[in-house]
């Protein structure tokens, strides 16, 4: 897919980051195995991961807005109609202990709706893109949702409460609904990875809450350009603003829904 100025700009950074972060990841395993020590590093990797995105996508618009996971509040660009949204490192967890599995996710905001996103996996050197009206794609393939319509052959993807979280409760009724009529469950820790896996078909479904506008941002146009269906978990709310999400393909959309919400 030939992608339009800004996309290009958005895959250029995402590799720049990626390329940074995957230079730090094989140093990780020489760490002492100290919390503080190794969870210091990773906080440094992803503050220059994030360095290098600002540096990349201000310096090619600097009148654009700025949202991301790191810095301190928004910085508001001259031009008030675009927003980059950023997350230099998804997944940090996963990073942290070595788990290849993570991800750089970029999108574009224009007057209050994503109109682009790029979620790159450095590990396994997958750019999933896509651009409202113009389709999703992972490298050089098209991406299009999976086409299962029972949900006893679907696989699921969500995040698992962790460190206390209040929500733990809700979130076991919610699979106690759910694992009896499906196919499996997966947490895989990467919130991007796991809309973008939707969107290339590997997961039928995925729901999470308590997240942010950069953990889902670029999620959220990818699947529907890929012909998937994305609500917030609460009729009504809104899916970057209050952190929440379902989704999933269009046949099984409305059970899955259901069950989940209750």
């Amino acid at each position: 897919m030939q992608g339009s100025a800004n996309l290009n700009i958005m895959m250029k950074a995402a590799r720049a980051a990626g390329k940074s972060l995957v230079k730090d990841f094989r140093e990780v395993e020489n760490l002492q195995v100290s919390l503080k020590g190794a969870g210091d590093f990773v906080s440094r990797a992803d503050l220059a991961a994030e360095a290098i995105l600002k540096e990349e996508l201000l310096g090619a618009r600097p009148n654009y807005g700025w949202l991301a996971e790191e810095e301190k509040g928004e910085i508001a660009g001259a031009d008030p109609t675009r927003r980059w949204v950023v997350d230099p490192l998804d997944g940090t967890t996963n990073f942290l202990h070595g788990l290849p599995h993570w991800a750089v996710s970029i999108a574009l905001e224009y007057k209050g709706e994503i109109v682009s996103g790029v979620i790159y996996d450095p590990a396994k050197d997958e750019m999933f893109f896509a651009e409202k009206g113009e389709g999703a794609w992972m490298n050089e393939s098209r991406l299009r949702v999976s086409g299962r319509n029972r949900m006893a052959e679907a696989v699921f993807a969500t995040g698992l409460p962790f460190s206390g979280r209040s929500d733990l409760p809700e979130t076991l009724k919610e699979l106690a609904r759910l694992l009896p009529g499906c196919a499996g469950v997966r947490r895989w820790g990467a919130a991007a990875l796991d809309m973008a896996y939707v969107a290339a078909g590997r997961y039928d479904g995925f729901w999470e809450r308590r997240l942010n506008a950069w953990d889902l941002a670029a999620g959220v146009i990818i699947v529907k350009e890929a012909g998937g269906f994305v609500e917030p978990l609460t009729p009504g709310k809104s899916v970057l603003e209050d952190g929440e999400v379902i989704c999933s393909n269009e046949p099984i959309f409305e059970q899955f829904a259901k069950v989940i919400r209750g």
